[in-house]
This record gives C-alpha cells, sequence and structure tokens, in this order.
C-alpha cells in the first residue's frame, strides 16, 4: 500500500507497509539470513575456519546479528510499529506508526556517504574488464614467506607457483586487493594503486568491486534496506566461492573444486563467471545507488538547515 505524499508523517516517506506486510518482509528477512548463515555460525562455534564466509564476517566486520536485523530503509512508514519492537535509535514513532527520522542521520556520516556513492557511480559508468583472471589471490603469496591462509594447502608447489604468476600478466585494479600482493608482486601489476586513486580505479567487472557492494550497503545501516543488504550479501557470497576456487588454495576437501586458471580452459571458465556475476550485481548496484541518492537528498537539507540555524 503506497501514499504519495504523507506529509502530515515526513516529507520523506515514500511508502506505508501494513502491519501483515512489513511483518512478513521482516520475517522472510531473518529466516532467508538464517539460512545462509546459521550453520556456518554453528561450524564457527566448533572453531572450524571457512575461507569463504570468514571473509565475509572478519574482512568486513558486519556483525551476524546485524545482518539479520531487519530493517526498511528510509522512506518506510511501518503502520501500528512500535518504537519497542526496533533497536534502531534513529526510529520515530508518529501518528499511526513508526519510520527512520532522517533527522537522526549524523552529519558527521554525509563526506563518507558522499565518496561512497561516488565510488559507486564511478564503478557503474566504467566499462568493465575481465581480463585479470583472478590472480590477485595467486599474488598475495607470490613469494611469501608465511601463506595468508596458513591453515590451506596450495595446489602446487611454491615454485611452480612463482612461475606462473611471472608468466601472465597482473592486472588488478582494486586497490583493496593490491594492498595485500606481496611486496615482490607489487612491480608486476600493469596499473599503479593507491587510496587516491581507488574511486577512479573501480570498474564493475572486478569480483572485489562486487563483494563491496556488501560493505557499501552495511555501511549506512539501517538507512539502507535490509533487502538490499542481503542481496549485496548473497551476490558476495556467490562472488567470493568463485574468488576461491581460482585461487592457488586446494579447497577439494571443502566441496570447493578448483578454477584452474593456470590453463587456458580454467581461464575461460572464470571469465564465464565474472561475466556472470557482473551481471547479476547490475541491478543490485543501480539499487544501492538509488538508496544512496535517497539518504543524501533527504540528509542535506536538514543539515543544512543545521548549519545555518548554529550561524544565525
Amino acid at each position: 500500500m503506497k501514499s504519495p505524499e504523507p506529509t502530515t508523517v515526513s516529507p520523506d516517506i515514500h511508502t506505508q507497509l501494513a502491519p501483515g506486510e512489513w511483518q512478513r518482509h521482516k520475517a522472510r528477512h531473518e529466516q532467508t539470513i538464517g539460512e545462509l548463515i546459521d550453520p556456518y555460525l554453528q561450524r564457527r562455534s566448533e572453531q572450524q575456519k571457512d575461507p569463504v564466509m570468514d571473509f565475509l564476517f572478519e574482512y568486513y566486520a558486519f556483525r551476524p546479528s546485524h545482518l539479520r536485523r531487519w530493517s526498511p530503509g528510509l522512506g518506510v512508514l511501518l503502520l501500528e510499529g512500535h518504537l519497542h519492537d526496533w533497536p534502531f535509535e534513529e526510529m520515530t514513532s508518529r501518528n499511526n506508526g513508526c519510520f527512520l527520522d532522517i533527522t537522526h542521520f549524523s552529519a558527521d556520516r554525509l563526506s563518507s556517504l558522499k565518496w561512497i556513492l561516488e565510488v559507486l557511480q564511478n564503478s557503474a559508468d566504467r566499462r568493465p574488464s575481465f581480463g585479470c583472471f583472478g590472480m590477485h589471490e595467486w599474488a598475495m603469496v607470490y613469494k611469501a614467506d608465511r601463506i595468508r591462509h596458513q591453515y590451506l594447502s596450495l595446489r602446487m608447489d611454491r615454485d611452480e607457483l612463482a612461475a606462473f604468476v611471472e608468466s601472465r600478466p597482473l592486472a588488478c585494479t582494486h586497490f583493496d586487493a593490491f594492498r595485500f600482493f606481496t611486496d615482490e608482486a607489487k612491480p608486476h601489476n600493469k596499473f599503479e594503486l593507491n587510496r587516491e586513486n581507488f574511486h577512479r580505479m573501480e570498474q564493475p567487472g572486478c569480483l572485489h568491486t562486487n563483494m563491496d557492494l556488501y560493505k557499501w550497503a552495511f555501511k549506512m545501516y539501517p538507512w539502507i534496506s535490509s533487502r538490499t543488504i542481503r542481496h549485496t550479501f548473497e551476490l558476495a557470497v556467490e562472488t567470493r566461492i568463485v574468488d576461491m576456487k581460482a585461487s592457488p588454495y586446494d579447497l577439494r576437501h571443502r566441496g570447493l573444486d578448483p578454477i584452474k586458471i593456470e590453463n587456458e580452459s580454467g581461464r575461460r571458465e572464470y571469465v564465464k563467471k565474472q561475466h556472470a556475476i557482473f551481471k547479476r550485481s547490475k541491478p543490485i548496484r543501480q539499487q544501492l545507488i538509488k538508496e544512496y541518492r535517497r539518504v543524501l537528498h533527504s540528509a542535506n537539507p536538514v543539515h543544512r538547515a543545521t548549519q545555518e540555524g548554529v550561524k544565525k
């Protein structure tokens, strides 16, 4: 049920959800996330490592409890909702429901929001590149004294691995992957990457750029809807699996047969999966951009008015 101009509540409200509707959304989200993460959390409680899910919860550092918690996002009035049912300080109760109130959006987050939105828009506008073949994980162990995931074994010995890396061009465009390259591998990369040019180098064919949609979604939690956060998480899981399959680690005992990028058929398989992830990421990225713009559009006047009031 939608209301075009619910100005009696807030000018930012674009959707009203009846109790049964938002309760279904909430229950579905919690169930879906539970199916994705509960087996992993059980394994983690038993001290079992998982190179896919560990990465998503340790590197990205968004708590499973927060991922499980449903947020409607900005602009949604939950009819007959009560503040005590929600863990968000940003919620306001008014008339016959509650909603995320943009006046509670911290001014300290505005610069971060604008920077992330620029990163998202730049990556959406750039032409995708599919020529890296997942070599970043190989560059992270190239001539290393200690491999990053010491509980895992490699698919080949160190000399073979080094010879393969030296036989192929490194074409990584993602700084947060590049910064984990060994010192010996960094000079081999085609692109000079640093934090200053991060936002200009992001491109939507990159696996890590697509995994990062999850990071950019939860960075603005709870203002970004949990539906969008869930979609970015599901994409990140799929992408990390491909990432690990194409790595030099032997994960067959974990049910992950390798994508052998060291041969031509493996590289073709990798590019095919990379294309599929890129295609799946496009509507997710656009939805995330849409929600970021909505938050920025709503937050800017609030903080502008606050600043003008302080000056007076």
